[in-house]
């Protein structure tokens, strides 16, 4: 198909990016039934971003002859003979008036009816609004029959929502189908070793020489324990070393290095005098609250000043991740931590600063599943511990987020109504009252939409 470039002031230019067919006409018919066919009405109105109803009714109008567009069967049809040079002098006419910008020229541009029922033009390369000489006839048409609105940022929201809901079940279904296969897995290694077994008893019991088993026989059973040793998991390794990884994993650093104490003391029976009161007084074995709270405010204070240095050097989001990982302390820990960090120094105007440093928030948040709601439990600690401007500006805080997609109003919701059910008066939550009713409401019209 033969393409020309948009509008006559642009025939020329052989770089022109933005073209349309060449105009197609057919006449049919004959006598005073005599009709005007555009063939590639369809395609024209396409290129040009407009209903193709309105080149066909501006054509009418201008000829003084009666028009229709077949919106099933996509053909246009003008009373009377007229031919291609005519119609096209016409689409340049209308291209002026309803398609290109009266500013920068740009065919890109949005059909717009306002409040007073008057037609604009839209420009989105450079946002001028052009305005529509409201004494043509085709106008009157638009304003009964406005173009398709295009879809808001609300409903681009949604869509995504769906789709990150569309990936989290995929991979919960993944999940599942694995496990079903290591447990099938396990009960063909159970089925197997069940005969082994009572083979050997049988030999014992009946006093035989104990020959060893068919050598073809011995390697498919070796081959079996070789293709089940990946998924089952024999023996558990009590060693001490061992121990101390698996407590490591479990606990903080600091809990971590009391447990291990008192085990190696347990182990080797050389208890120190200490080791010794604490067994004989059951209030030993746990340290008093204020030690316990000196305790878990020197890690917080340690996890913030490393988290502090390592934004101040300035590393990428992806080395970010790497960092978080090899920190102490529970993935709550870090993320309160985190988002203090984030904000040191800071008396106000928190959304700002949390915007500019939104891309360390996103790669926290790639680390676990509950991370929303951590950080957001990490949002109320920080209004709690701060002075009361961080607290009068959550709702700022928690809109900047949601619009950045960092919070889904799910678990804003969950977070808020947990929080409110706990203390209702609380100054956290009558702040951000304001914003959680718009989230809900605005929630709401989407769907009546």
């Amino acid at each position: 198909m033969a393409l020309q470039n948009i509008g006559a002031g642009n025939s020329d230019d052989a770089f022109y990016r933005y073209k349309m067919p060449r105009m197609i006409t057919k006449i049919e018919g004959r006598g005073n039934g005599i009709k005007t066919n555009v063939v590639n009405m369809v395609d024209i109105a396409k290129a040009l971003a407009r209903p193709a109803s309105y080149t066909t009714k501006y054509f009418g109008c201008e000829l003084g002859a009666q028009s229709k567009f077949d919106e099933k069967t996509g053909i246009s049809l003008v009373n009377g003979a007229h031919d291609t040079p005519k119609l096209a002098g016409l689409l340049e006419n209308f291209i002026k008036k309803y398609v290109q910008c009266y500013g920068c020229r740009n065919p890109e541009t949005e059909v717009l009816i306002t409040k007073s029922q008057m037609v604009q033009l839209k420009c989105a390369a450079c946002g001028f609004i052009s305005d529509v000489d409201m004494r043509d006839k085709l106008t009157s048409f638009i304003l009964k029959n406005p173009p398709e609105a295009k879809k808001s940022s609300k409903d681009k929201k949604s869509l995504r929502r769906a789709e990150k809901e569309r990936l989290k079940e995929g991979e919960a279904a993944d999940e599942e189908l694995k496990k079903v296969k290591k447990d099938s897995k396990k009960k063909v290694s159970s089925s197997k070793d069940a005969p082994a077994a009572k083979t050997s008893s049988k030999k014992k019991l009946s006093g035989s020489d104990g020959n060893s088993p068919p050598r073809n026989h011995v390697n498919e059973e070796d081959e079996d324990d070789d293709d089940d040793g990946d998924d089952v998991m024999w023996q558990t390794d009590t060693s001490m070393e061992a121990a101390r990884l698996r407590i490591q994993e479990q606990l903080n650093a600091v809990t971590a290095d009391m447990v291990m104490l008192s085990t190696e003391g347990d182990t080797t029976g050389k208890k120190s005098k200490k080791a010794n009161k604490d067994q004989e007084s059951p209030k030993a074995v746990s340290p008093p609250s204020d030690e316990g709270e000196k305790i878990e405010t020197s890690l917080h204070e340690r996890l913030v000043e490393e988290l502090k240095e390592k934004i101040k050097e300035g590393i990428t989001p992806s080395q970010f991740v790497s960092v978080l990982g090899s920190l102490s302390g529970t993935p709550q820990e870090v993320m309160t931590a985190l988002y203090e960090s984030l904000l040191d120094g800071v008396d106000k105007g928190y959304a700002k600063v949390i915007l500019k440093k939104k891309n360390y928030l996103a790669a926290a948040m790639s680390q676990n599943e509950g991370s929303q709601l951590m950080l957001l439990k990490a949002i109320a600690e920080f209004c709690w511990q701060s002075n009361s401007a961080a607290v009068k500006e959550v709702a700022l805080v928690l809109k900047a987020l949601y619009d950045a997609d960092i919070l889904e109003e799910e678990y804003i919701v969950q977070w808020y109504n947990e929080g409110v059910k706990e203390d209702k008066d609380a100054p956290l939550w009558k702040n951000a009252k304001p914003f959680i009713e718009w989230l809900q409401s605005a929630e709401s019209e989407s769907e009546e939409e």
